[in-house]
């Protein structure tokens, strides 16, 4: 994080990327000093209400974040920014997005938990938008526009007022990660398997050194007493209150608990009962240290893709091995009614052998297990997530595939990505075409 005073003194001349955030009310104007170079502008956490007009002087600003601020409208200056691509003010109070304010260029929109009740229709205007994330709004509708975003693989519009999909959303030719939980039109979540699941009293559990944490909560190691005496190493995740990126996090452990038992997911052990603080959280199979993550998350310049070490390399087996655990997962959750949403190789994890864990269920969203087109839709949209993930895989395996094989694995890819999406196969027939090779 860099200061105020080094930006006044000119200490930070010719850097491409700036953070500050010390309780600013005002744009400091010495940012323009570094027009030639800046890049991205991070100004997120501070008391800012408005961006001067200006700011289409900063020629080469790539990236803008404004987020936990004050804003109760997108700063219409930021639709004069040139070569402006990413936009992200999530956690203000803004309740009005101009048109004019939508950057020619946009390729990721960022204005989670915000006041949103309508959205523009030149945001369907932006034919580089890849990434719009809309979760925590008031939304009632989304612009129909949107229809001509054929970029578009991700958007997130959890936590809105939406009384149903629209019918062009789910023919986007594009669209891999959707979630849509916590709004009207969503299919509840099944209460029996709710009611079903254990209580563990926090008494019973002896928390050890922190795992990791995420967007929705903490993830910790703990011995489990059970009521013989014996203990068991556990994992506890306690979430968070708060709206993430992609909904609520209650609404997460939710799906968690509904997915039930799979051994290409992580095991429920219970919910936790009796928290001191009233804190909702489960208890869950402790992964072995030998599991690590496939992928890591997307970045600036990737947008929705995700990212692999340069010497990132599978052999044939484990490739295969991730393949089939995962599309089998999918296959399970959606004979639950539940779409993962975020089926990604950074929420995969794999061992050596190329055992696989698919985990994150932050995106999750309930829909119908009929066989309505709808709910078919719903299904092939994730189709493509596979996909996309099984070509990540197959660019990385450099030997033990015979042609035969690569063939039809390149051919199975491109059906799951092929722009049509009624015509993608389903997950029973994915698992019948890799359990032939």
């Amino acid at each position: 994080m860099h200061t105020l005073a080094q930006l006044r003194a000119g200490e930070l001349s010719g850097i491409t990327r700036l953070d500050l955030s010390c309780g600013l009310t005002e744009f400091p104007r010495e940012i323009f000093d570094l027009a030639e170079t800046l890049e991205i502008l991070n100004l997120s956490g501070n008391a800012l209400s408005r961006l001067p007009d200006d700011l289409h002087r900063l020629t080469r600003l790539r990236v803008l974040f404004c987020s936990d601020n004050r804003f109760t409208e997108l700063p219409a200056c930021l639709g004069q920014c040139a070569a402006l691509t990413m936009v992200g003010f999530k956690a203000n109070r803004i309740a009005n997005v101009p048109g004019a304010a939508l950057p020619p260029l946009l390729r990721w929109l960022i204005l989670t938990d915000n006041c949103l009740e309508r959205l523009p229709s030149e945001l369907g205007e932006r034919p580089a938008l890849q990434k719009l994330m809309l979760a925590g709004n008031r939304l009632q509708a989304l612009p129909s526009s949107l229809n001509q975003c054929h970029r578009l693989e991700l958007i997130r519009i959890a936590a809105n007022r939406l009384t149903e999909l629209p019918q062009w959303l789910l023919t986007l030719p594009s669209l891999t990660w959707l979630a849509y939980a916590g709004n009207p039109l969503e299919t509840e979540a099944d209460a029996a398997a709710l009611q079903a699941t254990p209580q563990i009293d926090w008494s019973a559990l002896r928390l050890q050194q922190r795992l990791g944490e995420g967007a929705s909560g903490v993830i910790s190691r703990a011995d489990w007493q059970r009521d013989d005496g014996s203990l068991t190493p556990v994992a506890v995740k306690l979430y968070k209150g708060e709206m993430t990126s992609d909904g609520s996090p209650l609404h997460e452990m939710n799906a968690c608990i509904t997915a039930g038992q799979h051994p290409n997911l992580i095991r429920i052990e219970g919910r936790i009962s009796g928290h001191p603080d009233d804190q909702q959280g489960l208890v869950m199979q402790l992964i072995d240290p030998s599991f690590a993550n496939l992928a890591d998350l997307p970045s600036l310049e990737s947008c929705s893709r995700d990212v692999y070490a340069a010497d990132r390399r599978f052999s044939a087996e484990v490739a295969l091995n991730i393949a089939k655990g995962i599309a089998s997962a999918a296959q399970h959750l959606h004979r639950q009614g539940i779409t993962h949403g975020d089926l990604y190789g950074h929420n995969i994890l794999l061992n050596e052998r190329g055992d696989c864990l698919l985990g994150d269920f932050g995106a999750a969203s309930f829909h119908a297990v009929d066989e309505a087109p709808q709910t078919r839709a719903l299904q092939r949209i994730e189709v493509r997530a596979f996909g996309v993930l099984l070509g990540e895989l197959l660019a990385r395996v450099d030997s033990g595939l015979s042609d035969r094989q690569r063939l039809a694995l390149e051919a199975l890819e491109q059906r799951c990505c092929q722009a049509d999406v009624l015509g993608r196969p389903g997950f029973g027939e994915i698992i019948e075409v890799l359990g032939k090779l």
